[in-house]
């Protein structure tokens, strides 16, 4: 019997694997898998020899499909090789021309992105290359309350009145029929650089660059929109090149590879698969962030008390929620600005008010969450339903995509989370489990009238409607995705990687892994279980975290955390395991407490050893 496995779309017959230490059962109720497998070890030997890599980095690399011939460009991914012509993309080369165009008659341009990271790395990417040509960019990010998602009449409108001639949309702009007609009927061309899916028709722009829409045939679909945005500003700074406009005006041109400290940023909090260009932009991006060169990167650094090299940990939970959390409950525009500063002491104040609501945002999170479970626990005791659907009026609106993301760990189904607003409408986000694509059923559920508008992408989504509709949408999204669902929960997999013991997770282990990062969505971190180590202490901290001290056979520990895992199935074991032996699955990382690495585990799971089978 061949199963899909929903962690990672890796097929295995559960009849002939033997799962990792006997664990078919964690106290997650999942089953541990080898993630290479007999079949593929010879391509470990293969790898370990032809390159000189230790066994366990050749292990990592055959685990995420790395094959023999392509391990060298994958361990040193070059952005020259991976970076394509810019005009692959449909619409680019009418995108860079009006760009071009209004760099050299110095038109006002405005620039709209989403609230997002994505959004904000993006408009700070263009805003960032603007300048270079000594323009000053208005830029605006919309209020999630005021405005919604996207662009807006009257925010376009008002955009023209300002002077804007020209309006470039940034992570947004696809299915903006509305605000484009009226952008039109002012006078005010428009050119967008996004990526979200989108349907058959388009608005009538001067350019719409996405490698998602049906006509584009660019393969690169898998780009976040900063990385659109970057090909958008190579394109853009190549026509400029090609009219002379450098050599005539004296002026040098920008250093573009400068600005991938960006792309990282919104490539990892968007949670784009960080394959082929993608994996690229992250690695040298990286290594820019190192220089701390952007302001604003810096001072968030210092505000979340970064030690040692960043890494797409930092980004993913550290930089990138404090930048998302004023576009969620505070300033919309706050992470744009901070990202674009030079202003060192401005970045840091800008820094401590996002850090502030970040605190703020964490405390209406947890009392949402509290609600929403109740919610989906009573269905789900009743119905057993595929799609979690949990909508509150106390709710803020902008953090029902957290809420929204939290059901779907908890739970392993898609989950959606709305906030009721007074106008009877409810605004609502999505998020999903691998191999089940809710950006289209959003779609489709727009086309089937039963939302006001929606889209997104296959495993997040976001949607506005009339707030009595709810049920008719809750019955809508369990029909259309009820068999997916099934499917991919078939078997709840935890891939592992290997087996150490606390004495074995070395600081140096840990940087050999590096070698085959970084890592993110579509690469998962390496997972490593550690056999019947003693819970020599558990507790909980901080907002619903739990902290382990994990001790092997020889007396070595090991410190751990499993992160808003209390009054879960988690933490509940760990905590009521202290003295015993467990098996802990979990992510080896490094602490630079006061400049000394240390080892750490992030545990994702536990088991039992006396009823796991031999």
């Amino acid at each position: 019997m061949t199963i899909r496995i929903a962690s990672d779309s890796l097929s295995f017959d559960a009849g002939a694997v033997r799962p990792v230490l006997g664990v078919s059962a964690s106290c997650q109720s999942r089953v541990w898998t080898d993630r290479v497998g007999e079949a593929r070890a010879p391509m470990v030997q293969a790898i370990a020899q032809r390159y000189g890599l230790p066994e366990v980095v050749a292990r990592v690399l055959v685990g995420r499909q790395v094959s023999p011939d392509e391990a060298a460009a994958y361990l040193d991914p070059s952005l020259k090789t991976l970076m394509p012509d810019p005009s692959v993309l449909r619409d680019m080369d009418a995108a860079a021309e009006r760009v071009a165009d209004a760099v050299e008659r110095g038109e006002r341009i405005a620039l709209f992105g989403d609230y997002d990271v994505d959004g904000a790395t993006a408009s700070a990417l263009f805003g960032r290359f603007l300048r270079h040509q000594r323009l000053d960019p208005a830029v605006y990010i919309p209020d999630r309350l005021v405005d919604g998602y996207g662009p807006n009449p009257r925010a376009v409108q008002d955009l023209a009145s300002g002077g804007a001639t020209l309006l470039v949309t940034l992570d947004c702009g696809t299915q903006s029929f509305e605000a484009f007609a009226a952008a039109r009927a002012v006078g005010l061309d428009v050119v967008t650089f996004d990526h979200h899916q989108s349907g058959v028709e388009l608005p009538p722009v001067r350019a719409l660059v996405n490698p998602n829409r049906q006509d584009d045939l660019s393969g690169l679909g898998h780009l976040a929109a900063v990385g659109v945005s970057f090909l958008g500003v190579v394109a853009v700074n190549r026509e400029l090149r090609r009219r002379g406009w450098y050599a005539r005006g004296g002026l040098k041109e920008p250093d573009l590879l400068g600005l991938l400290d960006l792309v990282a940023l919104g490539t990892v909090c968007d949670v784009v698969p960080l394959l082929g260009l993608n994996r690229a932009f992250v690695v040298k991006g990286l290594q820019v962030m190192r220089a701390r060169a952007n302001r604003g990167l810096a001072a968030l650094a210092d505000v979340v008390k970064l030690s040692g090299p960043p890494t797409c940990y930092h980004l993913g939970y550290l930089i990138g929620p404090r930048i998302n959390a004023g576009g969620r409950i505070g300033d919309s525009g706050l992470g744009a600005r901070l990202l674009m500063g030079d202003d060192s002491v401005e970045a840091g104040r800008m820094a401590v008010e996002l850090d502030r609501l970040n605190r703020e945002r964490q405390q209406l999170e947890s009392e949402a969450l509290d609600a929403a479970e109740a919610m989906v626990t009573a269905a789900l005791v009743t119905e057993a339903p595929a799609v979690l659907v949990a909508s509150s009026a106390d709710w803020h609106p902008g953090i029902v995509g957290l809420v929204a993301a939290r059901l779907k760990e908890r739970h392993n189904r898609p989950a959606f989370a709305m906030a009721l607003k007074g106008d009877g409408t409810a605004t609502g986000s999505g998020r999903s489990i691998p191999g089940v694509d809710i950006g289209a059923m959003v779609r489709a559920a727009v086309d089937a009238g039963l939302l006001q508008k929606g889209g997104g992408h296959a495993m997040a989504a976001g949607l506005t409607l009339d707030a009595r509709r709810i049920d008719a949408f809750r019955a809508f999204a369990e029909e259309a995705l009820k068999t997916g669902v099934t499917s991919a929960r078939a078997v709840d997999a935890l891939p592992v990687d290997g087996v150490v013991t606390a004495g074995g997770a070395t600081v140096s282990l840990v940087e050999t892994l590096e070698r085959a990062g970084p890592f993110g969505a579509g690469q998962p971190d390496p997972v490593f279980v550690l056999p019947a180590h003693r819970v020599a202490y558990a507790e909980v901290i901080g907002n619903g975290h739990v902290r382990v001290s994990l001790a092997a056979s020889d007396g070595t520990k090991i410190k751990g955390m499993a992160f808003r895992a209390a009054g879960q199935p988690l933490g509940d074991f760990l905590t009521g395991a202290r003295d015993r032996p467990v098996h802990v699955a979990g992510v080896l990382g490094l602490d630079h407490w006061h400049g000394e690495p240390r080892v750490q585990l992030r545990v994702l799971d536990a088991a039992d050893p006396t009823r796991a089978r031999p």
